[in-house]
């Protein structure tokens, strides 16, 4: 029994790294919270993968942003800006 609960509860970084980008785009369900939450507690690999991914989101976010408003964004400037707070990482 507490072999089940524990293969339930602890993801691959494959699995997780799913999960995130899922959160992106849909609502995760309980279960896939706290999955995450407990993978991340144990990995770093993951939890830099998600900070890289939430810049990058917020990246493309502003891309498609600027393109509903009809502006033009530099996008070299943008992808200046994503490395940028890549490498701080």
């Amino acid at each position: 029994m507490g072999n089940k609960i524990m293969h339930i509860l602890l993801l691959s970084c494959s699995k997780a790294t799913e999960l995130m980008e899922k959160k992106f785009h849909f609502k995760l369900s309980i279960t896939e919270k706290i999955q995450l939450e407990l993978h991340k507690l144990m990995c770093d690999a993951c939890k830099r993968y998600e900070k890289q991914s939430e810049i990058i989101e917020e990246g493309i976010r502003s891309e498609i942003q600027s393109q509903q408003n009809n502006v033009d964004l530099d996008t070299e400037s943008l992808k200046t800006q994503i490395k940028e707070k890549l490498h701080k990482l």
